[in-house]
């Protein structure tokens, strides 16, 4: 406990803040930056880089990962990935390995990101996974989301161009692209490319059976 106790004091000398320093676990080889605040149960681990006035939030836990400046991270896992400025994660996200996240994108709650690249302004607010994936700018992610990128054997890619539009519970079968600007309706299960300025739609038609409940 004494080593980590040293360690936070030369964080604390170089103006980071922690909230509670005895519940915040720091290896010998992170960096982070001044203006920066560490909440309780934080774990930073190998190599980790924080940049400047980032907020660290309670129970995170961040490995060999960079952090870059003005990002908030609250109650989330990142693994060996790039977060880039003014970006939000979570809270209760999981960030794994070899991904690299833009400027300004929000990551929101049960969130999961899997080896893949999400560019500026990209919003995934809940409730989504994306494995394999290379997303471009601008891009709406509705709840309920998955990436299918696994088909019982090999992993498949898909691509999201900037400013499109993936509605509620839309399942991508990888590899697809959906080019800009383009929707997908919600409830959707994508097998093909989405061409720009299209609307996808692949779900069956609601058939309401009148009385049905009265004649069972």
């Amino acid at each position: 406990m004494k080593v980590n106790l040293d360690i936070i004091k030369k964080h604390k000398d170089n103006g980071v803040v922690f909230v509670d320093e005895n519940t915040a676990y720091i290896d010998e080889s992170v960096v982070i930056g001044e203006g920066t605040v560490i909440e309780p149960n934080v774990y930073l681990r190998a190599n980790t880089v924080i940049g400047k006035n980032a907020l660290i939030g309670f129970c995170c836990d961040i490995s060999n990962s960079e952090i870059a400046d003005n990002v908030t991270v609250k109650h989330s896992v990142i693994i060996d990935s790039f977060i880039d400025e003014g970006t939000t994660i979570g809270p209760f996200a999981y960030i794994r390995p070899n991904c690299k996240v833009g400027k300004n994108v929000k990551i929101g709650d049960f969130v999961e990101i899997k080896n893949s690249t999400i560019d500026d302004g990209t919003k995934l607010s809940h409730l989504t996974y994306v494995g394999d994936a290379d997303v471009g700018k601008s891009v709406n992610f509705g709840c309920g989301t998955v990436v299918v990128n696994y088909d019982g054997k090999k992993k498949h890619r898909t691509i999201i161009k900037d400013n499109a539009f993936i509605g509620c519970n839309t399942n991508l079968v990888s590899p697809v692209v959906v080019e800009e600007y383009a929707y997908t309706a919600a409830g959707s299960t994508i097998t093909e490319d989405v061409p720009k300025d299209s609307l996808a739609i692949a779900r069956a038609r609601q058939v309401v059976k009148k009385d049905w409940v009265k004649s069972r």
